[in-house]
């Protein structure tokens, strides 16, 4: 880089300022050196032209360096809760947000089942309700104070004796032996935090700025760019940390996902002709969407379908949905003629020209029971004519998946994951791998957990977006 390219075009006022007090050479060939820009410019007395100058030269490549989407900010911790950025710009982030529950009524406090998940051993707090779950760690474990009424001197419960609780996940549950009735209303007084991602964005000017996120329980957003701001990085405040680590920085890596080339003939072209053929014919094409709760939501495939008709204008596409929350491939196979979700009466009864399988509840399979469970899929699938893509799995929990951070997390760690790999490149199907897109979220400034509405394993709608983005690249 040579000596004035590094900054020509791109740098902020002050930094022009100075160097056109300093080096008027380089101001006469590069800056603007008015008069009333030297004039306006103030220094102090301290710095001598010999220090000041290299200073300025290196802040003005290293904003150069920033705005280049090649050349990621260096971001790292200053104390518990300050960070810098390149050229030596620093910020204090805000604490979590805490918020404070007084006296919150209940009409039913439910038996406590310590044997139920974590998120359902009684009732869930509502301040840390994530749809149907609760988020973990939420809860400050020290605020929680159940009385009989609302009144400060009323009757105060005692945990272990009263009531018990599972305070990392927020659910609480009373004990009948206790001196709480069954049906009986309680007031439950408590603290909690919210999540946050905040930004430090770096403006066409050269400005570099943090923004502060709004806070949410479970699916916090990331702070929008304003017209030629560039993000440089976001600060995740998980929760109710008491200091920032390393696992709450996210620089900007990555723009997007790296898409690959374009292949010729595309995948579908080589490997799901039937259904190449009817949507640039025109003839109808039957869909079927079949998967666990992820697929009730009704997100991906509705998106995947609408990108196949900007695709293929003359496509004729039904799409139908088979879905079972909470179950998974196994459980269909199990249930008996007759019941709502047989397997051949609603699958393979259908008749489908091509069906997209997307199951994360099978992760529990290893690379063998995938090869089992999945050949008989596809030997079903051959018997009725339909064509077969697979969908690879979103990240769920980190510690459900064997995950210390969400960084540096781009290898799915789940052998289920990889049995479907081995398993669709040895028969030669169709798969669109979810999975790889979601392990470089992180590239992206983007810590995954924040896109699971349930803060388990529910993606919103970008989430599902990622879902449609890895079928349709299938496609030419």
């Amino acid at each position: 880089m040579t000596g004035s390219s590094c900054w020509l075009g791109i740098m902020p006022d002050f930094i022009q300022d100075a160097i056109c007090m300093f080096e008027p050479k380089i101001c006469k060939s590069h800056l603007d050196n008015s008069a009333e820009n030297v004039q306006n410019f103030r220094i102090m007395p301290t710095l001598s032209q010999k220090s000041l100058v290299p200073v300025l030269l290196v802040s003005a490549c290293m904003l150069r360096g920033l705005a280049s989407a090649g050349e990621p900010a260096e971001v790292s911790l200053a104390g518990d809760w300050k960070v810098t950025v390149s050229a030596n710009v620093a910020f204090d982030i805000s604490l979590p947000d805490m918020v404070t529950v007084t006296s919150e009524k209940y009409g039913n406090l439910l038996d406590f089942n310590p044997k139920g998940p974590s998120w359902k051993k009684g009732l869930t707090l509502q301040g840390v309700r994530a749809e149907e779950c609760s988020v973990k760690g939420a809860l400050d474990p020290t605020s929680l104070v159940i009385k009989e009424t609302a009144d400060n001197t009323s009757l105060t419960y005692e945990k272990g004796k009263d009531y018990e609780a599972d305070l990392e996940w927020g659910s609480v549950g009373r004990m009948p032996e206790g001196r709480i009735k069954a049906g009986q209303p309680v007031f439950i007084s408590y603290k909690y935090a919210k999540m946050r991602i905040d930004s430090i964005f770096l403006s066409a000017n050269g400005k570099i700025t943090l923004k502060r996120g709004e806070p949410h329980t479970s699916v916090p957003a990331i702070p929008p760019l304003a017209s030629g701001e560039k993000c440089l990085a976001n600060i995740f405040i998980s929760g109710p940390i008491k200091a920032l680590s390393s696992d709450n920085l996210f620089p900007i890596l990555e723009p997007s996902y790296p898409e690959q080339p374009r292949q010729s003939p595309s995948i579908a072209e080589k490997i799901l002709p039937k259904t190449i053929k009817k949507l640039q014919s025109g003839e109808p094409l039957k869909i079927l969407a079949w998967g666990d709760s992820v697929t009730t939501y009704q997100r991906w495939q509705k998106m995947f379908v609408e990108r196949l008709k900007t695709k293929f204008p003359k496509a004729n596409i039904t799409l139908v949905t088979e879905a079972w929350g909470g179950r998974n491939t196994g459980t269909y196979l199990a249930e008996p003629p007759g019941s709502i979700h047989n397997y051949k009466e609603k699958v393979l009864d259908q008749k489908p020209d091509l069906i997209v399988s997307e199951f994360v509840n099978d992760a529990g399979l290893n690379e063998k029971q995938v090869e089992e469970r999945y050949g008989r899929l596809l030997n079903d699938f051959q018997t009725i004519g339909a064509e077969w893509i697979i969908l690879t799995p979103h990240y769920v929990r980190p510690d459900w998946m064997g995950l210390k951070s969400q960084k540096n997390i781009d290898d799915d760690p789940r052998p289920y994951v990889k049995g479907l790999r081995l398993f669709s490149q040895k028969y030669n199907i169709a798969l669109a791998d979810a999975s790889l897109r979601y392990g470089r979220l992180w590239r992206q400034g983007i810590p995954y957990l924040t896109l699971m509405e349930n803060n388990i394993n529910h993606p919103n709608v970008f989430g599902h977006s990622l879902f449609a983005d890895s079928l349709i690249t299938l496609f030419p």
